[in-house]
């Protein structure tokens, strides 16, 4: 997604090889344009899907899960890092290591919101070492549901997730994808065919 490369370059602050800053327009203050234009392109890539439920965990992956369930029509859900009093005892649960946040969590989604019968998409904002993904897939496993794919906004391709999410078969797809970085310093893959320019 072109637009995307081109914000990451502008504004985006590499402060490692491993460490992308965007908090500036996505992830902290978000630029809600841009935010549903992202939405679009990632519901876009399972558009052939009977996409029932989108899926996510919080908190920085909930406003592209909200874009794309919008424009799929459906709607999303997010796996909660702490249980509420409000939440039922009838929860999915799975453990998850933040990379960015050096802390594991035990995510869980409702019972009453996921199950039999649902086609889920799931999406985050990073793919990197895939652990919170490998954590929904391991929750929609539980429910049930049928995993339609993973659609990422950025991913860093020099690093382990997607292949520990295709050795589960999971489809994945992302928007922006590292291939190298260091500060001053990015390179991205080939870009997919954009598929909403297609429709326009």
């Amino acid at each position: 997604m072109r637009m995307l490369e081109d914000r990451i370059r502008e504004q985006g602050l590499i402060l490692s090889d491993t460490v992308l800053k965007v908090d500036s327009f996505l992830n902290h203050q978000v630029d809600t344009a841009l935010a549903l234009e992202i939405g679009k392109e990632l519901a876009g890539r399972f558009a052939d899907k009977p996409i029932t439920k989108v899926l996510t965990i919080e908190a920085s992956g909930i406003q592209f899960a909200m874009a794309a369930g919008i424009a799929l029509n459906v709607p999303f859900v997010y796996a909660k890092k702490k249980k509420a009093i409000t939440q039922s005892e009838q929860a999915y649960s799975a453990s998850v290591h933040s990379f960015t946040k050096q802390e594991t969590y035990q995510v869980t989604v409702s019972k009453s919101y996921l199950g039999p019968g649902d086609k889920v998409l799931i999406v985050d904002d990073f793919l990197a070492t895939g652990a919170a993904l490998v954590g929904l897939v391991q929750i929609v496993n539980e429910s049930g549901a049928e995993l339609v794919g993973v659609s990422c906004v950025i991913e860093k391709g020099f690093q382990e997730g997607r292949g520990l999410l295709e050795q589960m078969n999971v489809s994945v797809q992302s928007l922006a994808t590292i291939t190298r970085m260091a500060p001053g310093e990015i390179e991205f893959a080939e870009p997919v065919k954009e598929l909403v320019e297609e429709t326009v």
